[in-house]
């Protein structure tokens, strides 16, 4: 009674303290650190904790839970995470949070279906940020918790973006009872600027705010779980969930004209990330013009995707970020012609590797003190598994089906998701991931060479057009407010290059990133223009 008592008070201090309306910018300073997230309530959370005296850790937990309440289509706690951690000591850290198969998955019978019931996988995203915060934070569980539980209980306007999210998932909501009692309102889903509140998961986050780990893990809420999944066909146990951790993953270095790049190896695709920077070293891609910076990242980025299924051992990861092993692609490379290579490895590839619609959703966060966090949150596509088990108010990832590939039993969920700290002469340069599905990995690198081959401002590397592949077609972002000099695609074309124009916003992945000036100490953070995230600036 007394946990639940001290609980309460701390979310009613937070809610005293909390301002009615939202100050929201994509593109802010401060020497105090900040949280750059995908939605401008999760950037508030990351915020007040940083005002509160918190670290980076700290703040970043706080966004973690708050978007997993905001923004229920791209993550939730029912979902997977991937963090990279610079301490203020200049230590990297890997934390492994991602979805896992249950231990009685049999690969032979399972179903392919790209979502429900048969898709859920062991929910990673509770166990990876209480190891955030209790390893690298400074503030309670109740604390970081309490904007969260704010946000579900007297709920919140959705934003459009949100809002038509949900609509395009209207048939499938329909077909479970919990997912319908959540995000249905009579036959229909809530509109952009309606309130909506969320009480059941409000309650499960406070008892996780109360009991930490374990609450979600064992216990009351996992016997609901368990409950549910089973009834509708899961193997998943209780056995399952409370054997569940988050885990310590390797971190991969490589160097990039004399920045220190740091990625996460598997299930994260952090190795093919630096591959492909490894390549475009080898060119320089300051002096060249955006055509041909343009094919430059195409075919490296192509290149490097064919060795996805490659990523199967640490000594392998070795092989894949060496120098030397860059030299030997790089001679594929062509900015004059097009060679019309195919990429034959897409036939039987996973869903994920090949859709241009992916989801997820990424935050970083600073500090005073030079700690810094990447992190992603995702549940796979569009509202995950579109299952939300009855009384417990979250959405379940999808993990199993044919949307991210075969899994054995135990096996974690490997995906594109990449966060990435880059650093430079012992100290912070460059924090940022994506959001995006595949995309996401040329969405970090081409705005890293954006801004360190390029010098642009992090603001104007975010806004600046992608490119991305398709069999043996390049693809160019090219909407309205986003869109490449119609000279350079003249002169891609005229090297034989097949241009596909993207005229669609938010299709080449959602960047949110944090820089650091050493000169003036100060923090730069941008949030994606084609997102409707912000920068959390303490006051």
């Amino acid at each position: 009674m007394i946990k639940y008592l001290i609980a309460g008070i701390a979310l009613l201090l937070w809610a005293c303290e909390a301002p009615e309306d939202i100050a929201s910018s994509q593109f802010d300073q401060s020497n105090e650190g900040l949280v750059v997230a995908a939605h401008p309530l999760a950037a508030q959370a990351g915020r007040l904790m940083l005002e509160k005296g918190g670290n980076a850790a700290d703040a970043a937990v706080a966004a973690g839970f708050a978007l997993a309440v905001v923004e229920p289509s791209m993550s939730g706690i029912g979902g997977r995470l991937m963090a990279l951690l610079r301490t203020s000591e200049g230590d990297i850290h890997g934390i492994d949070a991602t979805t896992q198969a249950p231990m009685a998955y049999d690969t032979a019978t399972a179903a392919d279906v790209p979502f429900g019931y048969p898709t859920v996988g062991i929910p990673g995203v509770v166990a990876g940020l209480i190891k955030i915060l209790e390893e690298h934070g400074t503030m309670s569980l109740e604390t970081v918790m309490a904007p969260a539980i704010q946000f579900a209980e007297a709920g919140f306007n959705l934003l459009p973006g949100e809002a038509l999210r949900h609509s395009m998932q209207l048939d499938e909501i329909k077909q479970f009872e919990g997912t319908s009692r959540y995000f249905l309102k009579g036959d229909s889903t809530y509109s952009a600027g309606e309130l909506l509140v969320q009480q059941d998961l409000a309650n499960t986050l406070k008892a996780i705010a109360v009991g930490g780990r374990d609450a979600f893990y064992k216990g009351a809420i996992a016997e609901k779980m368990i409950s549910d999944l089973q009834k509708n066909g899961s193997v998943m146990t209780l056995e399952d969930l409370a054997a569940y951790q988050a885990e310590d993953r390797m971190v991969l270095k490589s160097t990039y004209r004399g920045y220190e790049v740091n990625a996460l190896w598997m299930p994260s695709f952090g190795a093919i990330t630096l591959e492909i920077m490894n390549i475009l070293e080898q060119l320089p891609m300051g002096e060249l013009s955006e055509a041909d910076w343009a094919t430059a990242c195409y075919q490296a980025i192509a290149l490097a995707y064919e060795d996805r299924d490659k990523q199967t051992s640490d000594s392998m990861a070795q092989v894949l970020i060496a120098k030397d092993y860059a030299a030997s692609l790089f001679p594929q490379v062509n900015l004059q012609s097009n060679t019309n290579r195919q990429l034959g490895f897409l036939g039987a590839s996973p869903e994920q590797w090949q859709q241009l619609d992916g989801h997820t959703t990424h935050l970083s966060a600073s500090d005073k003190n030079g700690m810094t966090v990447s992190l992603t949150q995702s549940l796979g596509p569009n509202m995950g598994s579109r299952v939300a088990s009855p009384e417990l108010g979250f959405l379940y990832a999808v993990t199993l089906g044919r949307y991210l590939g075969v899994f054995d039993p135990g096996q974690r969920a490997a995906s594109h998701i990449s966060p990435v700290i880059v650093t430079r002469d012992g100290q912070p340069f460059l924090t940022l991931g994506a959001a995006g599905g595949s995309l996401i990995i040329p969405a970090v690198v081409t705005v890293m060479s954006r801004v360190i081959d390029q010098q642009l401002p992090l603001d104007q590397a975010l806004a600046a057009p992608r490119v991305f592949f398709q069999a043996d077609s390049m693809l160019v972002e090219n909407h309205e407010g986003i869109n490449w000099n119609p000279a350079s695609l003249e002169e891609i074309q005229s090297e034989g290059f097949f241009l596909k124009k993207i005229n669609q916003p938010a299709r080449f992945g959602r960047v949110h990133a944090v820089q650091f000036d050493p000169k003036t100490k100060t923090w730069i953070g941008a949030a994606d223009p084609d997102w409707e995230g912000a920068v959390g600036k303490p006051q």
